[in-house]
């Protein structure tokens, strides 16, 4: 394995740029695999929302959790869907979680992605030419979700 992966950490200045992102994205600004992700709190019920970076590979459209198991992740294992969003487009979707098979070669594109990598190489052991057996052995930290269904409705 590579070096030591780096432990996420939720910081003002993180929540700050999340909140300036979330508002380019609201109006359509940056790149389309940016979207904006709302889940249900799985305890409070309230609706969250965070920006995250979609994985388009050959084998289908995939939500990765580069952090780990954030408050994202916990909350759609529990509903299994959520909203995209992407300026005046908001897609329902429904998500399955995949196994570590199906989840390496998923997270090995998703950090060889230069416009990711930057962000998020950091939080893997695995670096981004490491074989697909170094990402397989990560998909516990990095839970994967393969966008199984989705509505796309123009607001």
């Amino acid at each position: 394995m590579g070096n030591e992966a780096t432990h996420f950490r939720m910081t003002k200045l993180r929540r700050t740029a999340n909140a300036v992102l979330g508002g380019f994205i609201r109006y359509g600004v940056g790149p389309s695999r940016v979207q904006l992700l709302t889940t249900r709190g799985r305890k409070s019920g309230f609706l969250r929302t965070t920006p995250v970076a979609l994985a388009e590979t050959e084998q289908g459209r995939f939500l990765v959790a580069p952090y780990g198991v954030v408050g994202w992740v916990r909350n759609i294992r529990r509903d299994g869907f959520a909203t995209l969003r992407h300026g005046g487009w908001i897609e329902l979707v429904s998500v399955v979680e995949v196994g570590p098979e199906r989840a390496a070669p998923v997270l090995r594109e998703y950090v060889q992605d230069p416009g990711t990598a930057l962000v998020v190489a950091p939080y893997f052991e695995a670096s981004p030419d490491s074989p697909v057996e170094e990402f397989e052995k990560e998909a516990a930290a990095h839970p994967v979700f393969e966008i199984i269904r989705s509505t796309t409705i123009r607001i």
